[in-house]
């Protein structure tokens, strides 16, 4: 049943342009995420994961094909329903912060229930702060606080309306490593002990390793897809990484081998 998925994506295609200069970003992606999973797309450059996750999101419309997010189809929705949906039931986590820095930290997370006009909780504020560690910084604004701090207002910001899915697109690749380890950590706590919902789109394999399944694009198409070991618990896994590293490897060779012979 719907009401079983968090995602659904249905025979999703992407074309930009017509005739013989199109570009087909997307090629009948078939996908269902259960509500509580953490995923993440993996693919060379120009395998279609932005457009994945900008079709997925609401962010963009598919040519053909549906999507529904928690059991509610939004292929077709008006502009102005799409985007009240997205500001009650999408949370988004992106590589730039995208902090307005004339607010302060705690208006920046309640923004979500503001432009959806509902009155901002300043109770459900503090408690998504408390859980990334900012409950000390809601005055502050962002430019007070490190890059990693801003990612976890943006975490925060992301969480605040219970959304049926967070999506988040390179959400350490402006990040150290430590950094990106903290931020990492975040999103699978909120999986695990909050049950939410994360897509995310990363290009690195050590990222990509703390999710539960790992999907790759190729094409525009879902290629292959690799599945955390159950005994691997939820922390960072050397191994799972390079497991990982290997399959972009396999998918990028063929792809320079015709450029090479090209």
């Amino acid at each position: 049943m719907s009401g079983d998925w968090a995602v659904e994506l249905h025979g999703i295609r992407k074309r930009y342009g017509r005739g013989r200069t199109a570009v087909h970003a997307l090629r009948g992606v078939d996908l269902t995420l259960r509500h509580g999973s953490y995923t993440a797309v993996m693919g060379p450059s120009g395998s279609g994961k932005s457009t994945f996750l900008q079709c997925a999101a609401g962010l963009d419309r598919p040519t053909a094909g549906t999507v529904r997010l928690g059991g509610t189809e939004i292929t077709g929705m008006k502009e102005h329903k799409l985007t009240a949906l997205r500001r009650t039931r999408i949370g988004f986590v992106f590589q730039a912060f995208n902090l307005l820095p004339s607010l302060t930290v705690e208006q920046n997370v309640v923004l979500p229930m503001r432009l959806a006009g509902n009155r901002p909780d300043r109770r459900r504020a503090a408690e998504v702060l408390h859980q990334v560690g900012l409950a000390d910084k809601a005055r502050r604004r962002p430019g007070q606080l490190s890059g990693g701090q801003q990612q976890r207002v943006a975490i925060a910001r992301a969480l605040v309306t219970r959304p049926d899915v967070v999506f988040a697109d390179e959400p350490t690749g402006a990040l150290d490593t430590t950094t990106a380890h903290e931020i990492l950590t975040l999103l699978r706590g909120a999986v695990d002990t909050h049950g939410a919902t994360v897509v995310m789109v990363t290009h690195d394999p050590a990222a990509a390793a703390w999710a539960d399944r790992v999907l790759f694009l190729s094409d525009g198409e879902i290629v292959d897809h690799l599945d955390r070991e159950a005994a691997a618990g939820h922390g960072p896994d050397r191994a799972h990484a390079d497991r990982i590293a290997a399959r972009m490897t396999s998918l990028a060779a063929p792809r320079a081998h015709t450029k090479a012979a090209a």
